[in-house]
């Protein structure tokens, strides 16, 4: 899985630095495509996060109904941090 990931990281900057080494001097026409990008992968690393949070929360609520408030707490609270991640994200990309 760790190769796999690190050949996806490989493969994405070497296509990012293509376009890169062969333009011009206007490189405003590549922001979009950069905002993009960033958004993109905050978006799903924030998805995934999140995904990850509510099973957690799922499977100690199983285990321990008795202490499902301060669990669900804690999971609105962390979730709330999580998505504020994307948001800060799509305020940095579209102010740029």
């Amino acid at each position: 899985m760790r190769i796999k990931m690190l050949l996806l990281v490989c493969a994405v900057l070497l296509l990012a630095a293509s376009p890169v080494l062969a333009a011009d001097t206007n490189a405003a026409s590549w922001k979009p495509v950069g905002a993009a990008i960033g958004m993109g992968i905050a978006s799903g690393l924030c998805g995934i996060g999140q995904g990850r949070a509510t099973a957690g929360a799922a499977e100690a609520m199983a285990r321990n109904p008795g202490a499902s408030a301060g669990i669900r707490f804690a999971l609105i609270l962390g979730l709330a941090l999580i998505e504020s991640l994307a948001l800060y994200t799509l305020v940095i990309v579209y102010t740029t």
